[in-house]
């Protein structure tokens, strides 16, 4: 693999690098996604040709472990690439059965557009180059293309060429996940409208969502149908003559039930793909569209991190582009690229939407209104614990119910155990976030008294009924939660799950109380009382969040702030023995977990947990957080925190290096670059064994994105105000973006030499209020602000 520039190159077949190309060389607009697979090669150990549309799920249940579970998963549709080629009267090509002497991928990141050129050998001296360019329409979400161009060199090549629609699909993309049922698809019915256009239907098991494609064959030769059980076929023959190229167009139309302003889709996909311009004019205003998208977005940094920061966001931007607004989805956290973690939603939002707030403030608020529409789900989910408010899921799919599995798959040592993971409520403070910095970055008072309100009321009415007096210590408590680390999600020999205080959750929920509480104070009279009346909040709920906002317990242990309560009597790792024993231990719970032992004895972290705090919130707004709760942190005991944190995590999770990246930027500290680097090189480089083949890691690309436009920047959107307060780092020292910020289009920044330039388009707005330290400058819109940061 090498990057050039907005090009991604790879060089030669190599089927062990198949399932990672595949992931990173997916194509999609928001609407649904295709991993980048040879069309010539089905599904088997070294390919994974899959389709994903947003927010399509369907639930099976499966036997596991002697245990009946039920399981949501993102569908893997119907295959739309099928295209393959063979002489007459031999095998079909593909690069696993027949030499190739060429084989090289381009993925052109500007126009959206994948390139591929194979040269297969043939019999008799003779050589097969076929070249493919593949696009999923970024201006239509419902089409995609792909262009075949077939030469032939040494002799006349006559060549069959089969295209197909394929529904014997089934989600096999994981292999923890293939002894549970993944044959999400049924009713699969191919036919044909009209000579060089066919069509397949069908829908899912159990949620009945329906989905049709239609696929358009153009090519200078007949095309004839020969459909199987439930694939559409169309097939031909081309002769080739020598040093001639043949070019066959493939073009074809998804729609599906969850469509608006369609009756059938069916009919609406045959109707688009026969209305569909040709491949030349689907290119060009599908790369305008790329180019309108890039000028909203894109950073600009040099060198090759610039080239890896321009990879991330152009997969963010195929799973959440504008025509997300449109849809009922949230943030699924391996993009729409492939099976893992089911498609479902976690809390990435909380790594991506700071950067789309900015930049595409529309996406932010569909997916807020994701959260919106389940916070009657969420409701349900907090009286069924007895408590009042809403208590967000730890995973969500389709309708907000939690779909967290019960159980998971150690691979290494081969047994299912128990899944506590669903005990991270830490996600409802993660969405009272994300509804706080939307608000602040656009000004959006509708939906800020409207439903982020309804939203945010709701969490701080969880929290308020979760904590719990202790008459010992003199503090309420939070008990019976996992935090972010994970690893951790029992006392050493206890015979339940869950863990008491943990210092990030209680944090943030001292947070979402005393934004709420700010809330209710601004709301206008009329808007305070509906909510009060709609969600039967007591009169004395408000005094109650006042009081443990203030008095929620924070665990500490030698000098630093401790994971949870009794974390500082769990056991020391050897660490430099299990990193002798074994080349990786970014797993490490696996690994103790089949030698028989637990990593609940030990002081041992997959991921940052405490240290997220640092990633969250400013320096001076955290230790204002910690101030009201009445333990006062200065410098040197946060950076005691961070030392200890930092020598015990292993970093199983691709947002550790981000969080550790970011944390120690802030900090001035000269090994910020490594983690740095490895937030950056966590997916191209596959640095978590394998999983980015199973689809790439959303959060962790977006927080990258984030970590130069606010990290870097200290760029905070807080009372009204920009907020600025740059920090060096060497290795990125130079970079630029624009920024949509309270109704200003294109605002641009950039840094420099020790030089930072704010520039305002002209406009007809208010003058933006900046804050560099401690001075206030207003920007008039047509102005730019030149300033020499101090060294």
């Amino acid at each position: 693999m090498r990057a050039t520039g907005p090009t991604w190159e790879y060089d030669g077949y190599r089927p062990d690098e198949e399932r990672l190309r595949e992931s990173l060389c997916t194509l999609g607009n928001g609407y649904f996604a295709t991993r980048g697979a040879l069309p010539e090669c089905r599904a088997d150990h070294v390919h994974y040709p899959g389709t994903y549309a947003a927010g399509c799920y369907n639930r099976l249940t499966s036997e596991v472990a002697g245990r009946w579970v039920e399981n949501e998963d993102l569908v893997n549709l119907p295959d739309w690439l099928p295209l393959r080629f063979r002489p007459a009267d031999v095998d079909w090509l593909t690069p696993d059965t027949t030499p190739v002497t060429e084989h090289h991928q381009m993925l052109h990141l500007d126009p959206g557009l994948l390139d591929r050129r194979t040269r297969y050998t043939l019999a008799g001296g003779a050589t097969l180059l076929v070249r493919q360019l593949r696009l999923v329409h970024l201006a239509d979400p419902h089409l995609a293309a792909l262009r075949t161009e077939f030469t032939a060199d040494g002799h006349p090549v006559d060549l069959d060429v089969e295209a197909a629609l394929d529904g014997t699909v089934t989600n096999s993309g994981v292999a923890r996940y293939r002894d549970l049922d993944g044959r999400h698809l049924t009713h699969v019915h191919p036919g044909t409208t009209a000579p060089g256009t066919v069509w397949l239907h069908c829908r899912t098991r159990t949620s009945r969502i329906h989905f049709a494609l239609a696929a358009r064959l153009t090519a200078e030769t007949p095309v004839t149908h020969a459909h199987e059980a439930s694939r559409a076929v169309q097939r031909l023959r081309l002769h080739l003559t020598p040093g001639r190229t043949v070019t066959v167009d493939k073009t074809i139309a998804l729609h599906t039930s969850r469509d608006p302003a369609i009756g059938d889709p069916l009919r609406a996909a045959v109707d688009r793909v026969r209305a569909a311009p040709g491949f030349d004019e689907l290119l060009d205003t599908h790369a305008t569209a790329w180019e309108q998208l890039w000028r909203r977005t894109a950073l600009e940094v040099p060198g090759e991190p610039g080239s890896i920061l321009r990879l991330h966001l152009f997969h963010l931007l195929q799973t959440l582009s504008p025509h997300t607004a449109d849809l009922d989805v949230g943030v699924p956290a391996r993009g729409l690229h492939g099976e893992a973690y089911r498609g479902h939603v976690f809390w990435d939002e909380l790594f991506v939407l700071p950067y789309l707030n900015l930049h595409l403030p529309e996406v932010s608020r569909a997916l807020l209104h994701y959260r919106h529409r389940r916070l009657d789900a969420a409701c349900h989910a907090a009286r069924e614990l007895g408590r009042r408010g809403a208590l967000y899921p730890w995973q969500s799919g389709s309708d907000g119910r939690e779909e967290t599995q019960q159980l998971h798959l150690n691979p290494r040592s081969g047994r299912w155990l128990p899944d506590h993971s669903r005990l991270q409520h830490h996600v409802g403070s993660a969405v009272a976030y994300n509804i706080w910095q939307y608000c602040e970055a656009t000004g959006d008072i509708g939906f800020r008294h409207g439903e982020g309100a309804e939203m945010l009321l709701g969490i701080a009415r969880f929290w308020g009924d979760s904590a719990v007096w202790d008459d010992h210590l003199g503090r309420h408590r939070v008990r019976g939660v996992v935090g972010p680390d994970e690893y951790h999600d029992a006392y050493p020999d206890a015979l339940r799950p869950g863990l008491d205080d943990n210092a990030y959750t209680n944090i943030t929920a001292a947070w979402t109380l005393t934004r709420a509480l700010e809330l209710l104070r601004t709301l206008p009279e009329p808007r305070r009382r509906e909510l009060t009346e709609a969600t039967g909040l007591e009169p004395d709920e408000p005094d109650r969040w006042e009081e443990v906002s203030r008095t929620l317990h924070i665990p500490f242990h030698d000098g630093v702030i401790s994971q949870f309560e009794g974390y500082g009597d769990l056991a020391e790792l050897d660490w430099a023995g299990y990193r002798k024993r074994y080349d990786d231990i970014r797993r490490l719970d696996r690994i103790l977990e089949a030698e028989g032992d637990t990593v609940n004895r030990y002081k041992a972290s997959k991921q940052a947990d405490v240290l997220m705090l640092g990633y969250l919130f400013s320096p001076p707004e955290l230790r204002a957080l910690f101030d009201r709760l009445g333990h006062p942190l200065d410098e040197r005991t946060w950076t005691a925190t961070v030392d200890h944190y930092l020598h015990r995590t292993s970093h199983g999770s691709t947002l550790s290096g981000l969080v550790h990246g970011w944390i120690l930027a802030r900090a001035r500290r000269a090994d910020a670059w490594a983690f740095v680097q490895e937030a950056l090189r966590g997916d191209i480089a596959d640095l978590q064994g394998g999983t980015t083949g199973e689809g790439i890691h959303l959060g962790a690309m977006a927080g990258t994105l984030d970590l130069v436009q606010r990290g870097l920047t200290g760029l905070e959107t807080r009372a009204g105000a920009l907020h600025l307060d740059p920090v060096p780092l060497p290795e990125l020292s130079s970079y630029g973006f624009p920024l949509r910020y309270h109704g200003h289009w294109g605002v641009h920044l950039r840094l420099r030499s020790g030089l930072l330039e704010i520039a305002v388009p002209a406009s007809d707005r208010s003058p933006i209020d900046m804050r560099l330290r401690d001075l206030a400058l207003p920007i008039h819109p047509g102005e730019t602000a030149r300033l020499v940061l101090p060294e």
